[in-house]
This record gives C-alpha cells, structure tokens and sequence, in this order.
C-alpha cells in the first residue's frame, strides 16, 4: 500500500476529534483515513452520545490499538453507542462484531454515508462487497477541527497487489475522484481558512487512469494552483516512486506552493525483498527518484514507509535497507516491523523470528534518527516559511518541525533557522507574511 503514511508520529496512532462532543471520532491509520474522520464527524452530527472508531488493518498492532480503543471508549461512555468502521472493520467485521462494547460495524463502502450511522439502520453489520465499488465519496468537509492542514481524498483503492497488503481487500479497486470534485473541495477549505492542502489517497499516483481522458496527479496538482491562487500550499502523501508522471515532475520544479516533500513508499533496499514483496520499483529506482528530485529542488526533504523484518530477509538485505535510507537521506521514515496479514502471499512465506524482526525496526528508527538529525542541523541557518500549527509547533516547507511560540495557528512566519533542540527547529523571527 502506498497510502499508509501516518497522520502522526505512528502509521497506527490514533487521533480523537470531538472527545467531549456528543459524537466522538477516533481515527487510526493514514491520512485518507483522517480525511474521511472529518466527513464521517459531519455526516454524524447530531447523534446522540455515539462513539465512532475509524479502524486501520495495515498491521496486526493497528487492530490490537482499535480494540483497545474500543473497550477503553466502552469504560469511559457506558451508555455511549459505539460503532466501528474502517479497513479493520471491512475485512474482518465479524472480530468486531463479536466485541460486546461494539453495538455496529460499518464497512468502508458505507461509512460516508449519513444513514450508516442513524439510529435505525437495521442490520448491526452493514458491511459490503468492497470490490463491487466502482464510486469514490468525494464528500465536502468544510474545514479541519483544531488543524490549518487539510486531507483532501483524490482517489481510493488500489489495483496492485504487494505480497505483504491487505488493504485492497479493505479498500477495493482503484478509483479516482473527478477533478472538479476536487477543485470545490479544496476551494470549500481554503475559503475556511485551511492554509495547506494535503491530497490523499491509497495509491494517488495511480490517480485518473479509471477516469475520461486519464488525467495525471502532475495535471490535477497543476490545475489546482492555476485556478485557486488563494491555496497557499499543496502537499502530497505517499507516493509511489516509478508512477511519478512528467506532469508532476514540472509541477514539483516550476510550482513553489507545491511543497519540496516527498514521502514515498519503498518498504525496501533490497531488490530480492523487493521482488519478494512484489513492488514495481528497484533500489535504483528509488535513488533515481530521490537524485532526480533533489536536482529540481536542493531544499527537498524526503520521507519513506519502509517495512522491517519481511520474511526471508537476510542480513544482508536489511543492510542494504538501512544504506537506502542514508542514501538516499530519508530524514522521516515509518518503519513497519512486519505483521503477518491473513490472506496475504507473504504470509505463506517463511517467517524470521519476533526478535529478530523487533531488533530490525528499532535499528531502522536509530538510523532514521540519526538522518533526521543531521537533516535539522543542514537547516540550520536557512530562511524558511513556518506554517503555525496548534501546540506552539509549525513546519517549514520540506516539513521540518518548528518550536513556535505565541503564533495564531495558520500563521505563515517568515524566518531564519537558529538552532534545534531535539527533534525540534528554533526560529529566529524576520517577519510575518500573509
């Protein structure tokens, strides 16, 4: 899947929207999952005391998290109706069902849909075939609760079939959303004050070839900022790194508001695992990519999903994983220590052992540390464009983190990098732009 990346520090960490509403939203996963936590809060607006979880399957810890999240609601809202939906829910609804603190489980296909979360809906499951969905829900949200930062989905689905993912299972197909759809979605938030835009998907460099004329990302990036000169940043999730189209790769060197930020799913540095996971770039490619990028824009920062421990590794082709990600200068990486998915080929394969695969995942985080490190300490000096965001934190353009202080979130701040402290940027102000 290349759509797994992490709306947080975590691919699996949830974020609550609402916590002492009426209706709360507990969202796991990636950011098409917090795209559609913001429309599903509003198609159930009004509910009575109704807690519901928006699930992820990308590993086991992700459904581990959910129902734990699920009993924990249940303690705190005991009177609460607590309803599941997401990837999780649509692949193994009876496991949710069977939960005595679940009192419905919505399937994919149904949950942005107002009536799937009524009082009287019938049946408890309502969970359906997700490969007959031929459809994407390009549902307006009006704006992002407590965020200046707003997921916008362009496409759902995915035709691939990596040996490690289950997702397709959860999302179906691949299908994309129309660009005018996407143009008043995005116009809606930026009229509401969301300064930057952040286009989502499963697999989005997949986007437009189910579409009329098949329309590129690179021509849906570029009509964006040609007809909304008010959008003031555009941002991309994970990319796939051999579907980039020469549309994009214009966008990415003449459009400034398109941020130098690419995060890619490579999962891998070896091309026996690669080929085992059966991905459709080699570790050549992903250099080539990250070279060709950095070449068009030096201020480029990279990010990459990459999986540790995947059956048959041997240690020689995790090495060349962790010489990838040093390579290359993945300065924000989400490691996955592999989780064996039921269905998947790559759960036939011969597994490492627990300890062995949890050893791998933290040497990857170590190296990623260390890269991203050295990545802050290259900004330090740099005039920069912090957006302000809520918790005294902001990001510069190739999405380094930022300490701020008494900055109203949406703030774009005009500044110079004066140090880091930790994980952290510190700013010496110049001025405030608009």
């Amino acid at each position: 899947m290349t759509g797994s990346t992490a709306t947080g520090s975590t691919a699996t960490g949830p974020t609550a929207t609402g916590p002492t509403a009426t209706v709360e939203v507990i969202s796991f996963g990636c950011r098409l999952n917090a795209a559609e936590s913001e429309a599903i809060r509003g198609l159930a607006a009004g509910l009575d005391d109704t807690v519901i979880v928006n699930t992820c399957a990308v590993t086991a810890e992700a459904e581990r998290q959910a129902r734990q999240a699920i009993r924990k609601a249940r303690r705190a809202r005991p009177d609460a109706r607590i309803i599941v939906t997401g990837c999780a829910a649509q692949i193994d609804p009876a496991a949710f069902a069977a939960m005595k603190e679940v009192d419905r489980v919505v399937g994919n296909a149904d949950k942005l849909r107002a009536a799937s979360f009524g009082v009287d809906t019938g049946a408890r499951v309502r969970v359906n075939d997700i490969m007959a969905v031929r459809e994407t829900a390009s549902h307006l949200v009006q704006g992002f609760d407590r965020h200046t930062r707003g997921f916008v989905q362009v496409q759902q689905g995915c035709d691939h079939r990596c040996s490690f993912c289950v997702i397709p299972f959860g999302r179906g197909n691949s299908r994309s959303v129309p660009a005018g759809a996407v143009v008043n979605q995005v116009r809606t938030l930026v009229e509401n004050g969301v300064a930057e835009i952040v286009l989502t998907g499963v697999d989005v460099t997949s986007y437009g070839a189910d579409l009329p004329g098949r329309p590129s990302l690179g021509g849906l990036v570029r009509r964006l900022l040609r007809l909304l000169p008010d959008l003031k940043r555009l941002r991309l999730s994970s990319l796939d790194p051999v579907e980039i189209d020469p549309e994009l790769w214009r966008a990415l060197a003449e459009e400034p508001r398109l941020m130098p930020h690419l995060h890619l799913s490579l999962q891998a540095g070896s091309d026996l695992i690669l080929k085992r996971m059966k991905r459709r770039h080699l570790r050549a490619d992903a250099i080539r990519v990250c070279e060709r990028a950095r070449a068009l824009r030096p201020d480029i920062a990279f990010g990459a999903d990459l999986i540790a421990g995947f059956p048959t590794e041997r240690d020689s082709d995790f090495a060349q994983t962790l010489e990838l990600v040093e390579a290359c200068g993945l300065a924000y990486l989400h490691v996955f220590p592999y989780s064996a998915r039921p269905g998947t080929a790559a759960a036939r394969m011969p597994a490492l052992p627990g300890g062995t695969v949890k050893a791998r995942a933290a040497s990857l985080r170590a190296t990623a540390a260390h890269v991203l490190a050295g990545f802050l300490d290259g900004q330090i000096g740099r005039a920069v464009s912090v957006l302000a965001e809520r918790g005294n934190l902001g990001h510069c353009e190739n999405f380094a983190p930022v300490r701020l202080a008494g900055v109203a979130p949406g703030t774009i701040l005009a500044a110079r990098i004066a140090g880091r402290q930790g994980d952290r940027l510190e700013l010496a102000p110049l001025e405030r732009a608009a």
